[in-house]
């Protein structure tokens, strides 16, 4: 395991408990370095969305925490946000609740010349990813050929 996920682990380890406890669901944490600075990210849900007053009182529990604990070797900054609108699936419960809605998925390597797609999820298991296209045929998709994979949303 790398020292990131170690980071990633242990932060979710932490979080759990205050989510739970709030009723918000955890979507993903992650430790990155962006330009000269490390960052670790924790992106939170509930139903009906969250607000900054939530994001604030998940970062003021979690802070103290981080603190006490200090398991993160480098200086870093902890942010506290939703995952937004345009949110990947990661997830196990990210498939599970996006089943029978409209995706956009992007592949690495063209596939019919084409690396979009859009269409409805059908089936999903640890290998693979089925949608339906507009015409109503089903393109299966092998997981390490999607480089993104998300909710598809009109404006």
């Amino acid at each position: 395991m790398t020292k990131r996920e170690q980071y990633e682990q242990r932060t979710e380890e932490l979080l759990m408990p205050i989510l739970e406890e709030l009723n918000f669901e955890l979507v993903d944490v992650e430790y990155v370095k962006e330009g000269s600075s490390y960052y670790l990210r924790a992106y939170i849900d509930k139903e009906g969305g969250i607000t900054v007053d939530d994001c604030e009182t998940v970062s003021r529990r979690m802070s103290g925490l981080l603190d006490e604990q200090d398991y993160i070797e480098e200086s870093y900054i902890f942010e506290v946000s939703s995952p937004g609108l345009g949110r990947p699936l990661k997830k196990e419960k990210d498939y599970a609740r996006s089943m029978g809605k409209q995706l956009e998925i992007r592949t690495y390597r063209a596939i019919n010349k084409e690396k979009e797609f859009y269409g409805i999820l059908k089936k999903y298991d640890s290998d693979t990813v089925t949608i339906e296209l507009e015409d109503e045929t089903e393109l299966t998709f092998e997981r390490q050929q999607i480089a993104l994979i998300r909710l598809a949303f009109d404006f």
